[in-house]
């Protein structure tokens, strides 16, 4: 496998954050506003589905630390935390990562989606989610 991420984490070759056991941060090469941090499982796991939680509940412990930095340091009026799980949600790097964007309200960018999906589910995608959810508590 060569996972840029993980290569970026192996040859210590990444503008880094921070480094750490568990989960990393580091600068993307094309940052979306200024202090644009990528948040990472330090070890690779492809996605969401993929990330055990104890992984997870660390990584988001990160990102979090990290938009609390960007309103201090930075002086951001607020975050948005991005990020794509498998081949139908546009993830672009099968490692997952967290997109930390510090924002302004003079920042003159959108980050937010501006379209609605077409794709239909027969039937109440709520209740449908509801159910699953009772039924992986059941057990």
């Amino acid at each position: 496998m060569d996972c840029i991420f993980c290569r970026l984490i192996r040859d210590d070759t990444a503008r880094w954050v921070i480094r750490g056991s568990v989960a990393s941060a580091f600068a993307p090469l094309n940052q979306l506003a200024p202090g644009h941090t990528l948040v990472v499982p330090t070890s690779h796991y492809a996605d969401i589905f993929d990330t055990p939680p104890e992984v997870l509940a660390d990584t988001m412990a990160l990102v979090k630390l990290v938009a609390g930095k960007m309103r201090t340091a930075l002086a951001a009026g607020g975050v948005n935390v991005l990020s794509a799980s498998g081949p139908g949600s546009e993830q672009s790097v099968p490692h997952l990562h967290f997109h930390v964007v510090p924002r302004w309200s003079d920042d003159g960018f959108s980050t937010w989606p501006s379209q609605q999906s077409q794709h239909e589910i027969a039937g109440d995608p709520v209740t449908q989610l509801a159910d699953a959810m009772t039924a992986s508590h059941a057990t």
